[in-house]
């Protein structure tokens, strides 16, 4: 299982990269990816920082590392105390030691007053449910312009209608953590596949592993993690295995492992996107492009140096409540 073009074509160049074995908690799978580590990126955690809401819907974001480029991950936002929530609603760059506002941020707390006093602050990745939507809009200037898509999943998840989305993110936060739990992130891991069900999710790839740890807990806590919440499946009755001692016990698991990589597999084989793409650059520094990448059923964007892939964070568009 180390054919990753064939489920992700063109424009996407992913020579290079090779999958690991799959890991699944409930009805998420994800499936490691591993490939080049670049050099001259600063990790979100240790380089990005939210400095101030300017005002609704205008951020202001800061790359304090002295040296390497930001890579603002897609749909990244940030929860604080005593402030107004807010998400962006397209990657970008930021060089060492540049301030950068984003004019065209969503709020996703709709009542809730306050700005940004300076207390700890945590960031997440907007759920599945919602990215497509949330990219579409991303040159549009109106802070509320999410509420509605947010209320809508807010009811379709039983809490109530209301542009709040933390009533997901916080509140439902304890059950989200399972993912992050059962789920771990590898040595030398730059990105993944995620799955729900049998279907076809998203692929994040990240310029270094220590990037993607980073993301790790925003993407498969909330990104993914809310999507495959509502689809768990009831739990089935245990079977237990026949075994009559630890030699045949270890041969029952090989068994089962075996069986599991073979049905991922069959999932790897068909590509998750047909038809015609479209690419739209966005901006550019230095050797650098980011570009908006659309497709039938797939959305997302890309940075690439050289015309190769270093950050991606391509999803399906079929989740969209």
């Amino acid at each position: 299982m180390t054919e990753l073009a064939t489920l992700m074509p063109a424009p996407v160049d992913l020579a290079g990269y090779r999958l690991g074995p799959p890991q699944q908690a409930g009805a998420l799978t994800m499936v490691p990816v591993y490939g080049p580590e670049h050099e001259g990126f600063v990790s979100p955690r240790t380089g990005l920082k939210l400095n101030r809401v300017v005002s609704y819907g205008t951020v202001e974001l800061q790359n304090g590392a002295a040296e390497g480029v930001v890579i603002v991950p897609l749909h990244i936002g940030y929860i604080q105390h005593a402030a107004q929530n807010h998400a962006l609603c397209s990657a970008a760059l930021i060089a060492a030691g540049q301030t950068r506002q984003f004019e065209t941020a969503c709020c996703v707390q709709q009542t809730q007053g306050g700005l940004l006093q300076g207390r700890d602050q945590w960031f997440f990745v907007l759920p599945l449910e919602l990215r497509r939507e949330a990219l579409e809009l991303r040159d549009v200037r109106d802070f509320a312009k999410l509420w509605s898509a947010i209320a809508r999943l807010n009811a379709a998840y039983g809490l109530p209608g209301r542009g709040h989305l933390e009533q997901i993110l916080t509140r439902k936060r304890p059950i989200l953590n399972q993912f992050r739990n059962r789920l771990e992130p590898l040595p030398g891991q730059v990105g993944a596949l995620f799955f729900i069900g049998e279907a076809f999710a998203g692929m994040e790839i990240a310029p270094s592993s220590r990037y993607f740890a980073d993301l790790w807990m925003p993407l498969v806590c909330f990104a993914y993690g809310v999507a495959a919440w509502q689809a768990e499946p009831e739990p089935a009755p245990a079977l237990p295995y026949r075994a009559g001692n630890l030699a045949e016990l270890r041969a029952e698991l090989e068994r089962d492992r075996a069986a599991r990589m073979e049905r991922v597999a069959s999932w790897l084989a068909e590509p998750a996107v047909g038809g015609e793409w479209s690419v739209a650059e966005e901006e550019r520094y230095l050797d650098l492009r980011l570009s908006t990448v659309t497709g039938d059923g797939i959305a997302g964007q890309v940075v690439t140096r050289d015309g190769r892939p270093v950050y991606a964070s391509l999803f399906s568009t079929r989740w969209e409540r």
